[in-house]
């Protein structure tokens, strides 16, 4: 299938004549003389009467992974993370000291999201940090340690994580 650029003129059958004057993921955007603008398929046979070469030369699949990766490593998007399979559907019970105060009840899955929110955001921050450009690396370094010590108080509920590699880490002893 040839990718048309924008300026392209091209032939429909039905509409007749036109430029294509936006590229979308799926369709052209193509002004016809006397339909007026009308999204027309990649994939549909039309004549091409003359051709511009796409000014960029990227799939939009390959934008649409780029941008993917981005989102995940600047933005507050949470990834989903599996939930250890011997705690679905299961229930946290927090019993207060005093007898005289209700228990209560947490499903696990909602408990398990909130950590897994904390630790994506942990993730950003450490990012944002690392990218700051008014930071000396003497500062960075510093908060990347308190980051750290952070990741490692939180390794109690790495039992929740169904992945190894999904689990927190915090500061190694060699």
């Amino acid at each position: 299938m040839e990718i048309l650029g924008i300026g392209s003129r091209v032939k429909h059958p039905s509409f007749g004549t036109g430029v294509v004057i936006r590229l979308n993921k799926r369709n052209y955007d193509v002004c016809f003389t006397e339909a007026g603008i009308k999204p027309v398929p990649k994939d549909f046979e039309l004549e091409v009467i003359e051709k511009i070469e796409p000014e960029y030369n990227v799939s939009f699949s390959e934008a649409e992974d780029a941008l993917i990766k981005i989102l995940r490593e600047w933005s507050d998007v949470t990834e989903i993370i599996p939930l250890g399979d011997k705690w679905k559907n299961g229930l946290m019970i927090l019993k207060p000291g005093d007898s005289a105060l209700k228990e209560k009840e947490v499903p696990i899955e909602t408990f398990f999201h909130k950590i897994v929110m904390l630790r994506d955001r942990l993730r950003v921050m450490e990012q944002r940090i690392n990218a700051h450009k008014l930071l000396s690396d003497e500062d960075k370094i510093d908060l990347q340690q308190y980051i750290t010590r952070i990741y490692g108080s939180l390794t109690t509920f790495n039992v929740l994580f169904k992945h190894q590699s999904d689990q927190f880490v915090g500061e190694k002893t060699l």
